[in-house]
């Protein structure tokens, strides 16, 4: 005989029912176990009575270093030192000394030192000025025959007096013939050219001995 569950006997259907309900159990066993709070059921202890053993802190202040002490002054050593012995010396003295009235005491001259010329020397100025042969006359005579009045000086109708300046040496040479003062036209050059030809002059002297002057002289020239 066949026996045949009836359908409110069947718990197959109910089994996902019991399993949802054994999980939320325990989930629910979980969370109290994590959230579950134990207290200690000491006396509180009341901390203000406590007296600690803590030094009380105190401010200390900045000490400051004095400075060190000057050194010793040393007191010089005064010595003593005896007075000075005064010696008395005898010095004779002889008044009796001849003196002849008759020395002469020659008197000293003091010489004038000797004026030293130098040879190359150049004087503006001397006791004796330098001559041309035969002195101005002979001078003019020389000019008149040798000085030649410039072409171009006559064309321009130039004239007037060129001042030319030069050396007369120890020997009466003629040396650094130059214009100081000229006209143009050529009758400069003509005049240095005349000058430099010239024959030799007296030389010029200071305390009698012959010396380099310097000399300036004149020359005209004028259209007739």
């Amino acid at each position: 005989m066949e026996a045949k569950k009836t359908p409110s006997a069947d718990l197959t259907k109910k089994s996902g029912m019991f399993l949802n309900l054994g999980l939320a159990v325990a989930v629910g066993a979980t969370l109290f176990a994590f959230e579950y709070k134990s207290f200690d059921d000491g006396s509180l202890k009341d901390l203000g009575m406590v007296t600690d053993n803590f030094e009380e802190l105190l401010d200390i202040p900045i000490t400051e270093q004095p400075p060190p002490p000057p050194p010793p002054v040393e007191q010089p050593i005064i010595q003593e030192i005896p007075d000075e012995v005064e010696i008395e010396e005898k010095i004779e003295v002889n008044f009796d000394v001849d003196v002849q009235e008759e020395t002469v005491i020659e008197e000293v001259v003091i010489a004038e030192a000797p004026v030293v010329e130098k040879a190359d020397e150049i004087f503006d100025v001397v006791e004796t000025q330098p001559n041309p042969p035969g002195g101005m006359a002979g001078w003019n005579e020389y000019l008149r025959k040798n000085l030649k009045y410039p072409t171009q000086a006559r064309r321009m109708g130039i004239e007037g007096t060129v001042i030319v300046v030069f050396v007369v040496n120890t020997d009466g040479s003629i040396q650094d013939v130059d214009v100081l003062r000229g006209i143009g036209g050529g009758c400069d050059e003509e005049a240095v050219e005349v000058v430099k030809n010239a024959p030799k002059w007296e030389p010029g002297k200071q305390r009698g001995k012959p010396v380099r002057t310097r000399m300036r002289l004149p020359i005209r020239f004028k259209l007739s």
